[in-house]
Order: C-alpha cells, then sequence, then structure tokens
C-alpha cells in the first residue's frame, strides 16, 4: 500500500510537470510517422505516387536533404522558444514569487507548442532513417515528407503566436488573474454553500501517527471513504490542509466499535498525501497566500509596485468574497448519509487575518493601499448579507481611517467622512 501511496504522489509530480505533455504529444507523433510510412509504402500509396508524378521525390539525397533542414530548424526554435520560457519563469520568480512557478509550468498551451515542436523533430528523425539509395523513387516516403513540410509551416505560425502568448504570460496581471482563476475553481470543487454540521463521537479515537515528516496536502478521498465504509469508520483529522506534521505526530484519529487491525491501519496512513509543495488544486488557501505574496513582493524596496499590489489585492478580495459562506470544515459521508471523514480548514476569519493583514502591514504608509484597501473592506462588508462579520469588517475599516488620520487630513476628505 505504501507503494502505491507513493505512485499516486508520483503521478500527480509526473502530470503537473513541464515535460509530461510535450512528452506524450511527441509519441503520438512517432506513431503517426509510423502510419505516414504504412501509407507511404502500402499498394495504395505507391500507386498513388506511381500515378501522380509531382508527388514523387525522384532523388533520395534531396529527401534527406529536406528532412535534415526541417529537423535542424526545429531543434533551433525548440531550444530557443525554452530559453524564453526558462526566462519568463525566472522574471516570475524574482519579481512576483517563486510559488506561482508551478501555475505557470502547468500552462497547457506553452506545453503543447513544445510539444509540437518536439514532435515534429521525432517524426522528421523517424523520417531519416526510413530513406535509402535505390532507383525506385517510389520507396522514397514522398507523402509523408510532404505532411512534414505542412507540419513545419503550422510549427512556424505557432512559433510567431507563441511570442506574442509568452510575453503575455509574464505580466502581473495575467498571473495574477491564474492564480485567481485557479483558487476559485478549486474553492468551488472543495467547499460548499450550506452549513456543516459535525458533532466529535463521544468514544475515545484511536491515533494514527504519521510515519514521515512532510506537508499535508490533503488525502485520497475515495480510497480513504471505501475503507472508513467497509470498517465501520469515522475517521477525524487534527490538521487543516497545508500543515506541517513531523514524523510520528499524530494526524488523524479513527472512532470505530471494531478492533482495528494493522491492515486497516495501513490502508488509512496510505491514503494520506504528505509531500512539499503549495498545488492550489489540492488548497484553495495556497492561491490566497500566492496572492498575497505577490502583493507584499511589490510593495518591497527593491521593486516599490503599489499599483502590482492593489491588482493582487483586488483579486484576493474576489477570492474571500467568494469564501464569505463555505462550508465550514470539510465533511464527507458514504452512500447512506453516515459521515466518514472530517478535515478542519481555515474559516473566513483566519484567512482574511492571514492574507489581509500582512498586506495593511506592509502598505499602510502607502496611498494606493490606504484607498485600495478601504474600498475592498468596504465591498466585503457589503458582500457580508448576514451580518456575520461585520464587527471584523468595522473594526479593520476603523483602522484603516485612523491610519490615514495620522499622515494628513487633507488627502483623503471623503474617506474620512464616512462612517
Amino acid at each position: 500500500m505504501k507503494i502505491k501511496n507513493q505512485f499516486r504522489i508520483l503521478y500527480k509530480r509526473i502530470v503537473g510537470s513541464i515535460a509530461f505533455l510535450p512528452g506524450v504529444i511527441a509519441l503520438c507523433f512517432l506513431i503517426l510517422s509510423i502510419i505516414m510510412l504504412e501509407i507511404d509504402f502500402s499498394s495504395i500509396g505507391t500507386n498513388l505516387k506511381t500515378n501522380t508524378d509531382w508527388l514523387r521525390l525522384k532523388d533520395a539525397s534531396t529527401a534527406r536533404s529536406i528532412i535534415s533542414t526541417i529537423a535542424a530548424a526545429l531543434l533551433s526554435l525548440t531550444v530557443f522558444s525554452f530559453s524564453m520560457v526558462m526566462i519568463v519563469l525566472n522574471q516570475a520568480a524574482s519579481q512576483m514569487s517563486n510559488r506561482v512557478l508551478t501555475s505557470m509550468i502547468q500552462n497547457r498551451f506553452q506545453q503543447i507548442v513544445l510539444g509540437c515542436y518536439i514532435g515534429t523533430i521525432v517524426y522528421a528523425l523517424s523520417l531519416l532513417s526510413t530513406i535509402r539509395d535505390t532507383s525506385n523513387n517510389t520507396s522514397i516516403p514522398s507523402l509523408s515528407i510532404y505532411l512534414l513540410i505542412i507540419l513545419t509551416v503550422i510549427a512556424i505560425f505557432m512559433f510567431i503566436y507563441f511570442l506574442d502568448y509568452v510575453t503575455k504570460t509574464v505580466k502581473y496581471e495575467t498571473v495574477i488573474d491564474r492564480v485567481e482563476k485557479k483558487t476559485l475553481t478549486t474553492i468551488y470543487e472543495t467547499f460548499e454553500t450550506e452549513e456543516a454540521e459535525y458533532n466529535r463521537p463521544n468514544s475515545e479515537g484511536i491515533p494514527i501517527t504519521v510515519p514521515d515528516s512532510g506537508y499535508f496536502q490533503g488525502f485520497n478521498k475515495d480510497s480513504l471513504l471505501k475503507t472508513a465504509t467497509e470498517n465501520d469508520l469515522v475517521v477525524h483529522f487534527r490538521y487543516k490542509r497545508s500543515t506541517f506534521v513531523l514524523r510520528d505526530t499524530i494526524l488523524l484519529e479513527v472512532f470505530t466499535k471494531n478492533p482495528m487491525t494493522k491492515e486497516t491501519i495501513s490502508k488509512v496512513i496510505n491514503a494520506v498525501d504528505l509531500y512539499n509543495g503549495q498545488p492550489i488544486e489540492q488548497n484553495a488557501d495556497y492561491g490566497c497566500l500566492q496572492l498575497t505574496e505577490i502583493a507584499i513582493k511589490a510593495l518591497s524596496p527593491g521593486i516599490n509596485d503599489p499599483a502590482t499590489a492593489v491588482l493582487s489585492l483586488n483579486s484576493l478580495t474576489n477570492v474571500l468574497a467568494n469564501r464569505l459562506y463555505c462550508k465550514q470544515p470539510e465533511i464527507y459521508k458514504d452512500n447512506h448519509n453516515t459521515l466518514r471523514i472530517y478535515c478542519p480548514s481555515s474559516d473566513f476569519k483566519e484567512i482574511f487575518q492571514e492574507c489581509i493583514l500582512p498586506i495593511w502591514k506592509y502598505g499602510q504608509n502607502d496611498q494606493f493601499i490606504q484607498e485600495a484597501m478601504h474600498k475592498v473592506i468596504t465591498m466585503l462588508k457589503e458582500s457580508d448579507t448576514k451580518n456575520v462579520y461585520h464587527n471584523l469588517f468595522d473594526q479593520f475599516l476603523l483602522k484603516i481611517k485612523e491610519k490615514i488620520a495620522e499622515e494628513s487630513t487633507l488627502n483623503y476628505p471623503l474617506i474620512l467622512k464616512q462612517k
């Protein structure tokens, strides 16, 4: 079971890497070359080349030259494109946060473009190995070579668009928007808007420790729910996702009326994911923290870009507005509506204090941040139609007004007049 758990974590890392999709596309191009060669040397392909003179390449050296030139050109194009991607990633890490690199690496479009480059090279090399010097020019894979030329033209147009796309991906608003959308998607998939009801079992739970240190990223819901249902268990996690736990620390408790076997304990612990990183698709809190880091980095003396901090603050406000009434905590039930898994998660007040307060601390002396912070807190208060967090917002608004009053009453008369 431990091997299976490690394989699941390894699978997530491989799928999320920048090389996965290009590798799959390159394999598809290799299969395409095999299919085209079969068509080229089949009776249908031979008759087509015999009856259509312009489809034939009469000289094997000419065919080699075409393929070699295309392969060399695309190889240079691929190296240049990869270099651009690395430059963009380095710029994003230095000016925003290295935590945003994951979302940029997982960008599917640039992976598809790089995969098409590599795949076309693989296709060309596969054709090159089949050309022989013979007197029969129908043995030259002319149809495959013409397809290679078409693929090369397509790759050139993709490169032109790729240049424009890469320059846009490094923009602050693009990165911030991508993090915001991924965070919102995770919120919609993870939480519900209805209130969560959970009563801790009265019996004493069986503590289960983790075998290794790491960040608690979550768990395999299907596997853990199946194990809990089959063995009549209630799994109670002590810590929320993203918590760092040391080896032999009690991560969860199991409540059951039946004796726990080593096999059952092994199934439970192997359903838990412990690894480094900040995958937003696993935990929406990571997206909130990344937006906070971008804002703080923009406010640092080395960058001093409060406008970018305001962009990040606005996106963060939109995310927080969607978390106002999310179900807390995470609760999962079986098919009979029996509670099986409980996992605590950050409530709105906690994530608000972790994300908004640091931005205010770093930018409270900046005019842009003061005005923007007042606006976003006011909007959050208006979004709180149930008046659940009005006291929190009122206290923060009062703090903002006091800070503005300390500096000047002339620059912000409209804000100071608001009650």
